[in-house]
């Protein structure tokens, strides 16, 4: 996998046209070549590859993008910090770690997904899901949930589409290695054409005070 960092500055973000969500996932698509067929999309083959928005400042805006192929030349902005995660990277036992979630459950009635609204919900979600979907294990009391605004945004004359979103962190430890690094691979959660799912994690000293 590949680690890039996409800068904008205000002019390139701009000329853009960056107004919401989703014209962000538009600049994010436009890097990569789709590799995928009609049916491949209709049935939930990864893109193979994942962001995550880091927000902006007076110098610009920075999206982390991790692709399994390298990036296209864009034609605004910059890329930069490209970096070849070796597979070492994952083999460590502890990782410090940030991700930004499109939290919901399944509703027994309708079967409707529903939106997890608050930062109590969101972190019994995500300690409850964590071990068995994604291979890690986390310390609920060392859990930071932090709900961000809801995302919603147009698609081409279609109904509001509409995210919920949290950013959680903490230290995660490792359980399942071939299921974490999957997770890490292709992201976890829903919504990760959208800027979710990205696990973002750096690796800890393994020792047993954490």
């Amino acid at each position: 996998m590949i680690a890039t960092i996409l800068t904008l500055s205000r002019k390139e973000v701009n000329a853009l046209r960056m107004t919401d969500d989703y014209s962000l996932h538009r600049v994010v698509y436009s890097l990569f070549e789709d590799v995928r067929s009609e049916a491949e999309k209709r049935s939930s083959v990864p893109s193979g590859f994942l962001f995550a928005d880091k927000g902006g400042d007076a110098k610009g805006r920075r999206i982390l993008i991790l692709s399994d192929r390298p990036p296209l030349q864009p034609a605004h902005g910059t890329l930069s910090a490209s970096w070849t995660v070796p597979d070492e990277f994952l083999q460590h036992r502890f990782y410090k770690f940030e991700v930004t979630l499109n939290p919901t459950r399944k509703e027994n009635k309708s079967g409707r997904r529903v939106p997890i609204k608050t930062r109590e919900e969101v972190a019994a979600w995500f300690g409850g899901k964590s071990l068995s979907s994604w291979g890690f294990s986390v310390d609920p009391a060392r859990l930071d949930v932090r709900m961000l605004p809801v995302m919603q945004f147009s698609k081409q004359g279609d109904r509001p589409v509409t995210h919920g979103a949290a950013s959680v962190s903490g230290m995660l430890r490792v359980e399942n290695r071939d299921l974490f690094i999957e997770s890490f691979n292709k992201g976890i959660g829903r919504g990760r054409a959208f800027g979710f799912g990205l696990l973002q994690i750096e690796p800890l000293k393994d020792d047993s005070n954490h």
